[in-house]
């Protein structure tokens, strides 16, 4: 069964840091790019960051200006999970996030367009000011 599951949401002030993890079963990151996107209530949803398939050999990943030098990305392949570190967070930041999967996929069209063949449940994350 395939399956994405997110999890390390959670309520933090302004400024402070979180990170995010996407886990999958029933397939391996080798041949799917991961991405995170978001929704706050009353906004449309928008790619957060992407990373590229492992197996794809120029190692991309892609971050939306909004959070550029504040969230990185990265995978851990023994544990086919993807990680959001975010630091450095704004009231603006709050959200649920979603991860989501897709073959090969570019990671800028992935994130700008928002492409995914399979989505996790999300995970509210709530900023303070």
């Amino acid at each position: 069964q395939v399956q994405l599951v997110e999890s390390g949401g959670g309520s933090v002030q302004s400024g402070g840091s979180l990170r995010l993890s996407c886990t999958a079963s029933g397939f391996t990151l080798d041949y799917h790019a991961i991405g995170w996107f978001r929704q706050a209530p009353g906004k449309e949803r928008e790619g957060v960051s992407c990373i590229s398939a492992a197996r794809n050999s120029d190692g991309s990943t892609y971050y939306a200006d909004s959070v550029k030098g504040r969230f990185s990305i990265s995978r851990d392949i023994a544990k086919n999970t993807v990680h959001l570190q975010m630091d450095s967070l704004k009231p603006e930041d709050t959200a649920v996030y979603y991860c989501a999967a897709y073959s090969f996929a570019n990671v800028q069209n992935m994130c700008e367009k928002q492409w995914g063949e399979y989505w996790g449940q999300g995970t509210q994350v709530t900023v303070s000011s």
